[in-house]
């Protein structure tokens, strides 16, 4: 089973699905060959170095390494969970998703009418909202405030800004939940409502027309939001998920509130004006992030379409790893004060595990007295993205942080920079940057770049220079040729083909065999056997979120130099791999025979053994 969803499904669902269609879709594809090529929508590139392969219903990057299924592209690409994802497939092939549901499945993952439900939910919260800035008796001072902040009708509206009247139960009357304490809770779990007893950090409306006291409420649920401008937080797929709700006053504390963690929000994760960013840029190069949503919304107001904000959060790993998928260059903007330069560190430290060619991080750290939001007004944008242009590379303010905290020209402070150097680095993964940070290390440490880098990484730097991606192919296959183990050869050749299962009769007699990988080979044969409708993207599913599966998925990349000869060269493996079992197994017995003695029905397999090895060797 794969999460919650029957692996049979799966199974179905994959085998239908044209991968070259659903790729081509998002970006356009060109046959070359018997396979599609695209620059990769994974990272940034001048060469095509996508390759999407129609037999094996299988996409592999050779440029960055990103690989897998229809269904792993759309989660990766469109941004998905598991469960969603595979609801999109479904229904692009006309299949309906299975009623009944594993019970041995994820009990943390939302059951899929649950999310639906509660999507449904905040989905229509926030066209309440909205309704609510036109229509409500308050919504001329949240229309004065927004028009004080400069936005226009037209941007409140591409973000459908709305508005929280004052109130303990606006929303719940709304939904007519009153006394209804099944959708009360469905209202709680979205993170609508609160229920009394919980601890609300929105803060009390002080408007006299807030609708009396929580304790005159005759339901046990009161509005989380009370009073405040409205920004609804969408996923990818444009689907409303959460809320920020921003004061109209600044005495009123907290000054901005978010949706609490639900089963469809998680915050940790997420960044307001994604969706918008997407929507509004049919190409995003780059995304500058920055700390509130007012900041995103006047960006965009002013032309700078391509912000983000964090919900409340410092930039996470989960963060990162979202922004880099959809583009090259992320640009971090932060208060030059102390509090921002800290923020901007904690940056660092996530995004280093992530940089490799192609991606880059960049730091605009604001004047005194100034966020995006005022800087913007007062520049434009023309100056504002100047600012952009001239941000801090993030090398330079990693070694800039770092030589603050030493003396660089005593020998002990550079010894000491080399140390706090060590676990930052050593965390980059190997390529041209990680070489690039280790020469500028060794300059201003005044010592041999081989050695700093046997000091911070364990090995000593090797030279590596950009070539073309058929240069890199040719010498990824010369090595891939020089290690192949005869059960990685079998299982490559099954993956290609897996047709081929069929010929062998017994996977069994494979299965004690004491050598590496063994095992996936018999089960992955047994697997073809019993269904062999699957393709090479089936088989894949089925290992999904295992080692085994990252394995089978690095295999599933290669390709025969003579397509026709893979049916012998498996033959051959499968014999060789049977030749090893009878020598392990003739050697096991010789052991036992002089430590313990055999039995009689020992004795005639010791006998048969060495009588067909000895014909073997004659016969060579």
């Amino acid at each position: 089973m794969a999460g919650r969803i029957p692996q049979q499904f799966i199974d179905e669902l994959i085998t239908r699905v044209d991968i070259v269609e659903l790729i081509n879709a998002r970006v356009p594809l060109r046959k070359v060959g018997r396979n599609y090529t695209a620059r990769c929508p994974f990272h940034d590139e001048k060469t095509p170095s996508f390759s999407v392969n129609p037999d094996k219903q299988f996409y592999h990057c050779f440029g960055c390494g990103a690989s897998g299924t229809a269904l792993g592209f759309l989660m990766d690409y469109d941004h998905l969970g598991f469960i969603d994802a595979v609801r999109d497939l479904a229904s692009s092939v006309g299949m309906q998703m299975p009623q009944a549901l594993d019970a041995k499945s994820d009990a943390g993952a939302p059951a899929i009418n649950q999310s639906k439900d509660l999507y449904a939910l905040l989905e229509q919260a926030a066209s309440f909202y909205k309704r609510q800035l036109r229509e409500h008796t308050q919504a001329p001072r949240a229309i004065e405030y927004l028009k004080g902040r400069g936005l226009s009708g037209d941007i409140s509206r591409d973000f459908d800004i709305g508005y929280a009247p004052p109130g303990w139960d606006n929303l719940l009357r709304a939904f007519n939940a009153q006394a209804n304490p099944a959708l009360q809770a469905q209202l709680t779990e979205a993170g609508l409502v609160i229920e009394k007893g919980e601890k609300d950090r929105g803060g009390r409306s002080q408007h006299p027309a807030s609708g009396g006291t929580r304790a005159s409420l005759h339901s046990g649920y009161y509005d989380r939001f009370r009073d405040r401008i409205m920004f609804p937080i969408r996923d990818a797929r444009g689907r409303v998920m959460g809320f920020g709700g921003r004061v109209l006053s600044a005495d009123e504390l907290p000054k901005y509130l978010n949706s609490p963690e639900t089963p469809v929000f998680h915050k940790g994760r997420e960044l307001y004006g994604l969706y918008e960013a997407r929507k509004a840029v049919r190409q995003l190069d780059r995304l500058l992030v920055v700390e509130g949503y007012m900041d995103t919304v006047a960006l965009a107001q002013f032309g700078i379409r391509y912000g983000v904000a964090t919900l409340g959060t410092a930039i996470t790993r989960d963060h990162l790893e979202k922004i880099f998928r959809l583009v090259p260059e992320v640009v971090f903007c932060f208060d030059g004060d102390r509090a921002g330069r800290e923020a901007a560190w904690r940056a660092v430290q996530n995004a280093l595990p992530l940089i490799q060619e192609g991606r880059q991080a960049r730091f605009m750290f604001l004047p005194d007295g100034e966020d995006p939001d005022t800087l913007i007004r007062k520049e434009g944008q023309a100056g504002f993205e100047a600012r952009i242009e001239n941000s801090v590379p993030l090398s330079t303010f990693f070694y800039n942080q770092l030589t603050k905290q030493v003396d660089t020209l005593s020998m002990d402070g550079r010894a000491r920079l080399v140390e706090l150097v060590r676990p930052l680095l050593s965390n980059v993964p190997e390529g041209v940057f990680r070489h690039m940070m280790l020469e500028r290390l060794a300059e201003i440490t005044r010592r041999d770049v081989a050695v700093v880098a046997q000091e911070v990484t364990g090995r000593p730097i090797t030279a590596r220079r950009p070539d073309h991606h058929l240069g890199r192919r040719r010498s990824a296959a010369v090595a891939h040729a020089a290690g192949r183990s005869l059960v990685r050869v079998a299982i490559e050749i099954l993956l290609y083909q897996p047709a081929l299962a069929q010929q062998v009769d017994d996977p069994q007699a494979l299965a004690k065999l004491d050598v590496a990988g063994a095992d996936l080979l018999v089960e992955l044969l047994e697997l073809l056997r019993a269904r062999p409708h699957l393709n090479t993207a089936a088989l894949l599913e089925h290992w999904r979120d295992t080692q085994e599966g990252k394995y089978l998925a690095k295999l599933a990349q290669w390709q025969p130099e003579v397509p026709a000869g893979v049916e012998a060269e498996l033959q051959g493996a499968l014999r060789r791999l049977a030749e090893q079992y009878h020598q392990q197994r003739m050697e096991n017995l010789l052991h036992t025979e002089r430590l313990d003695g055999l039995d009689d029905l020992e004795k005639a397999e010791l006998r048969r053994l060495l009588s067909s090895n000895a014909a073997k060797k004659t016969a060579e």
